[in-house]
């Protein structure tokens, strides 16, 4: 247990260190001093977009509930596992206080999701099914692929959606490694990924070339915790290098990397957000 309370706080002081590294140098959230038209507008209209859209309220409800829910689950973790959470055996006020993505950064999603408006959507880590719902509720059109490797997460978020009127929403429960070729096929080309799950360097850049079989030039790929590790710096950093990839954006806690032809020569921006 000591040595699980040094690796936190080791964790953490690396983190912030990381933190403060990335606010120093990166461009302002403003979009001064961006000459690219597509980042440009990408910030405008979504990274400072302030509007309190439809679906934020009742899945920041639901939010809220899961923060007080004290049933007791069991989780079994194929990745990285969770940084603060030891045991399988883990209550659901926990998860949701340590793995879900914050309000801020869920939003973020939601808003993508509406500027770009994909056709479908693959999400590679459900949890508790917050970010699932709000990709897709931001457009209802869109056929929303989310794959958990844990029953009894995929049960609760199946609740959810019920009770969320989402009905645009395919779980699929399994190990990433065995269930995403099944899921890339019946998605068939991919237009919006969300890679939350595993947070390990290999299987990561693994499902990263998998998808990139059925990547189109409008697609977009978000990983979460990009600097979570040094596996998944390095991991990052060879997403943003691949050829395919034209155009990287660095939020710290999140990473986005685009495939249009508009820029001429690959390009990496960090913004403070």
């Amino acid at each position: 247990m000591r040595y699980i309370a040094l690796s936190r706080m080791y964790n953490k002081f690396r983190l912030a260190s990381k933190y403060l590294a990335y606010y120093c140098t990166a461009s302002n959230s403003r979009g001064h001093g961006v000459h690219s038209p597509f980042v440009f507008d990408f910030i405008t209209r979504v990274l400072n977009d302030r509007r309190s859209f439809y679906a934020y309220e009742s899945i920041e409800r639901l939010r809220d509930q899961l923060l007080q829910d004290e049933t007791t689950i069991e989780v079994q973790d194929f990745g990285a596992g969770s940084a603060v959470m030891a045991s399988r055996s883990r209550k659901v006020k926990d998860i949701a206080r340590w793995s879900l993505k914050s309000p801020k950064y869920a939003r973020l999603l939601f808003r993508m999701v509406h500027y770009f408006q994909p056709k479908n959507i693959i999400e590679l880590g459900t949890a508790l099914g917050i970010t699932t719902a709000y990709m897709a509720s931001a457009n209802s059109a869109a056929q929303v692929y989310t794959l958990e490797g844990a029953p009894a997460l995929s049960d609760i978020s199946r609740q959810h959606f019920r009770r969320l009127e989402l009905n645009n929403i395919q779980i699929t429960v399994g190990n990433f490694d065995d269930t995403l070729s099944t899921v890339l096929a019946k998605a068939g080309k991919v237009s919006f990924v969300f890679v939350d799950g595993n947070h390990r360097q290999e299987p990561t850049l693994r499902y990263f070339n998998e998808l990139l079989s059925h990547v189109q030039t409008d697609s977009v790929f978000v990983f979460d915790d990009v600097h979570w590790s040094r596996e998944m710096e390095l991991a990052w950093k060879t997403i943003c290098s691949h050829p395919a990839v034209t155009c990287s954006i660095d939020l710290f806690f999140i990473g986005i990397v685009f495939f249009t032809p508009d820029f001429k020569e690959k390009q990496h921006f960090s913004i403070r957000f």
